[in-house]
């Protein structure tokens, strides 16, 4: 058996994979875990909108309280939302049930620190233990050792009265179409946005249990992108699933990145000399654009590898305010422990409403160079990084790139694949030289 938890939690099809009983005994092994801390450990729980949320809720409730622990229960909430409830209620652990982007059939169940992040790799290991021990031996209190359940809808509330606190002023004037992705954003988002004083045009923000993700979104942009010209908009934002990230259409329709958003917010938090150290976090997977960008406005990049964690871990080490990956999943840090896209999402607005600029604008500070990757499927990863041959292949490629290009080769975390990715700004070089490298290691590591 793998690892039970992925790079985000435990994850599967629903009722498959992550069963009720699985659920039942991640809440044991948490309850018994955090329970260290006190006798009666205290959990916060949010879902998103789908059908086997409510299922893997009751499950995991029940587990939590099998051992003593006390659950109480938000509905349907973004992920960050659980992250900023767990620290102001003090509790010891937030649980969120979401596969985010995924289609509805999966669903996921990932925890939160008393701190509001997600826990490290040796706590997670801990819950693994506990959960597939040939036998349960954790507590099973009995009388008034019995844990309980309370539901809170006035919880998603207290996310909003929030989200609206960070920012300082209105959005009069600006009209934003949101594609709530029929997720955990589609109550939150519009009402934020409203209450802020944009005029808000609201999509996909009907969920059914099984219409989540499903042609919409931040994996689907089109609908937004058509939605925004139709409305004529000034901008257009997209969710994911479970709402902790976001990406952003501009006024004639264009997509604009989580590169391109970190870059504008980066020089907006310079102006305000609020970005410390004029310092970016981005991972290996950023493009080369954000990088001028940042450099010739004087600031920095810290690269860190991919994953969301990585870019939280470096920037809670030195102190930085902003970090996040090209996908949307953008932290900052001042307002959230996690990626946070309504947050995103609002910070993007007020360096456009305070420019006074079109979004289109902003976005052309950087350029988005021609991205290219191929996944070369491998017979063995190993000793690839200390092959002559390919070296010289990668170095070969980065000669003719030159300072306009570079190339990224690293090996897949869960498959037998070696990725090349290469940035440049002429699409047929980059073709060229990416499957030149490709051909290499496809003869040499088999």
């Amino acid at each position: 058996m793998g690892r039970l938890f992925g790079t985000d939690g435990v994850r599967g099809v629903a009722n498959k994979q992550l069963t009720p009983e699985l659920a039942f005994r991640l809440g044991r092994a948490a309850a018994a875990y955090f329970g260290k801390e006190t006798e009666h450990p205290v959990f916060i729980i949010g879902r998103d909108t789908r059908k086997s949320g409510e299922m893997l809720e009751s499950a995991l409730a029940a587990g939590i309280c099998s051992v003593g622990g006390n659950a109480i229960v938000g509905g349907v909430v973004p992920t960050p939302a659980v992250a900023y409830l767990t620290r102001k209620y003090k509790a010891q652990a937030g649980v969120v049930i979401s596969a985010s982007h995924n289609p509805f059939q999966d669903n996921g169940i990932k925890f939160f620190a008393g701190t509001g992040y997600k826990l490290p790799d040796a706590v997670e290991d801990e819950l693994e233990k506990f959960v597939t021990a040939d036998e349960d031996t954790l507590p099973r209190p009995t009388g008034d050792g019995v844990g309980k359940v309370s539901y809170r809808h006035d919880m998603v509330k207290q996310y909003i009265d929030y989200a609206i606190s960070v920012i300082e002023h209105k959005f009069a004037g600006l009209k934003v179409v949101v594609d709530c992705s029929q997720g955990a954003a589609y109550e939150v988002a519009p009402v934020v946005l409203k209450n802020l004083g944009a005029e808000v045009i609201a999509i996909n923000n009907k969920p059914n249990g099984i219409n989540i993700n499903d042609g919409c979104g931040s994996t689907h942009i089109e609908m937004l992108q058509r939605a925004v010209l139709e409305h004529q908009a000034d901008l257009g934002i997209a969710h994911d699933g479970d709402a902790d990230r976001c990406l952003a259409v501009d006024e004639k329709g264009e997509l604009v990145d989580g590169d391109q958003m970190m870059v504008i917010c980066a020089l907006n938090l310079m102006k305000q000399n609020k970005l410390k150290d004029n310092t970016l976090v981005a991972t290996v997977m950023s493009n080369i654009g954000l990088h001028k960008a940042i450099k010739q406005a004087g600031g920095r990049v810290e690269v860190t590898q991919v994953g969301d964690r990585y870019v939280l871990e470096t920037m809670r080490e030195k102190g930085y305010v902003l970090g996040g990956e090209q996908s949307g999943h953008i932290i900052f840090s001042e307002f959230s422990t996690t990626g946070d896209g309504l947050i995103t999402a609002l910070q993007l607005l007020t360096a456009v409403h305070t420019s006074g600029k079109k979004l289109s604008e902003l976005a052309s500070v950087m350029t988005r160079y021609p991205q290219l990757l191929v996944n070369v499927r491998v017979k063995s990863k190993d000793g690839w990084e200390d092959n002559a041959v390919i070296a010289d292949a990668i170095n070969q490629g980065n000669t003719e790139l030159g300072d306009d290009g570079r190339i990224l080769v690293r090996p897949s975390g869960t498959e037998q694949l070696i990725r090349v990715m290469a940035e440049g700004p002429n699409q047929g070089e980059l073709d060229r030289i990416v499957h030149s490298i490709a051909d290499v290691i496809k003869k040499q590591q088999g």
